[in-house]
C-alpha cells in the first residue's frame, strides 16, 4: 500500500494512533459542519498550521500539500462561483481543502500498520454482530492513504496538459483522472487479493 509516512519523533508522531485517528475524524467533522464563515476558516487554518508545526513539518510541507490539490480546489471552486456568493463558494472549498490537508498530516505522521492495528482493536467487540474488524480497518486505511495519491494524480494530469498546451477543461481533466483512479483501485484490489484478504 502507498503511504506518505515520514518518520519523526514529534509529539504528533508519538501520539497513540487511536487518539490521533479520533482527533482527525473529530476535527474533520467540525470543519465540515461548523466552519461556515471567514473567521472560522482562518481559525481552522491556524489550527492546521499549528498541528503541522507540532509535527515538525515546516511551511513548505503544508504549502506542498495544498499545491498538490490545487487543481481539485480550482475545479471545486469555479462551478460554485457560478451559483453561489463568492464568500460561500470560497468557504465551502476551503473546508474541503482543510480536511484534505488534515488527512495528509495524518498519513505523514502515522504508519499504515499502526492504523490497521488501532482500528481492529477498537472494532473487536463488534465482531459478535458480524462486523469484520480487519475488513473495516483495511477499507479505512485505503481511503485515507488514497487521498494524497489521488491528489498527486490530479497534479500530474494538469501539469502534463499544461506542458502540451491543452487548455483547462473539466472533461479533459476528469476523464484521465477517472482512468488513473480506477487503475489505482485495480492495483490495490490485486494487492489485497494477493495477500489472501477477503473483501
Amino acid at each position: 500500500m502507498i503511504s506518505a509516512y515520514r518518520s519523526g519523533t514529534s509529539p504528533v508522531h508519538r501520539m497513540p494512533t487511536g487518539i490521533k485517528l479520533i482527533s482527525f475524524i473529530g476535527m474533520s467533522l467540525v470543519v465540515a459542519a461548523a466552519v461556515t464563515d471567514l473567521w472560522q476558516v482562518v481559525a481552522a487554518l491556524t489550527f492546521v498550521m499549528t498541528a503541522y508545526a507540532l509535527a515538525g513539518l515546516d511551511a513548505r510541507v503544508l504549502t506542498g500539500q495544498v499545491l498538490a490539490v490545487r487543481w481539485v480546489i480550482v475545479f471545486m471552486l469555479v462551478p460554485q462561483l457560478l451559483f453561489l456568493p463568492a464568500l460561500v463558494a470560497a468557504s465551502n472549498t476551503a473546508r474541503v481543502a482543510l480536511i484534505i490537508v488534515l488527512a495528509a498530516l495524518f498519513t505523514i505522521t502515522t504508519r499504515v500498520p499502526d492504523l490497521l492495528d488501532a482500528v481492529e482493536r477498537a472494532l473487536v467487540p463488534l465482531r459478535r454482530f458480524g462486523v469484520r474488524p480487519e475488513g473495516v480497518a483495511l477499507a479505512l486505511a485505503l481511503t485515507i492513504t488514497s487521498i494524497p495519491v489521488l491528489a498527486g494524480f490530479a497534479s500530474t494530469i494538469r501539469d502534463a496538459q499544461r506542458a502540451r498546451g491543452i487548455p483547462a477543461h473539466r472533461v479533459s481533466f476528469a476523464v484521465p483522472l477517472l482512468i488513473m483512479s480506477l487503475k489505482h483501485a485495480d492495483d490495490l484490489a490485486d494487492a489485497v487479493s494477493a495477500r489472501g484478504i477477503k473483501p
